[in-house]
């Protein structure tokens, strides 16, 4: 049976890391607005969903939405939940 080669161990040394390190920009908390704006949006669509399901028959901009209410919705908790990911 033929011996295997040795192989070279690596050296001491560590690599350094050729890029430059970019300072990130410090930035605050989102304002108080942004939060109120963020949580109203989610609230508003959930809340058209539920007098989607209670009353859309008696409003009549929503009976002639028909299913397309369950798109508005939805957008509106969607535009919300967007939002989350930008607060801080």
């Amino acid at each position: 049976m033929p011996k295997s080669k040795v192989r070279k161990k690596d050296s001491p040394t560590p690599v350094t890391d050729r890029r430059t390190p970019v300072k990130a920009k410090a930035v605050g908390p989102s304002h108080p607005i942004y939060v109120i704006v963020m949580l109203a949006m989610m609230l508003i669509g959930l809340l058209w969903l539920v007098v989607n399901y209670l009353a859309s028959e008696k409003i009549p901009f929503m009976a002639d939405l028909g299913g397309w209410n369950f798109a508005v919705g939805f957008s509106f908790m969607i535009v919300g939940l967007l939002m989350t990911m930008r607060w801080r």
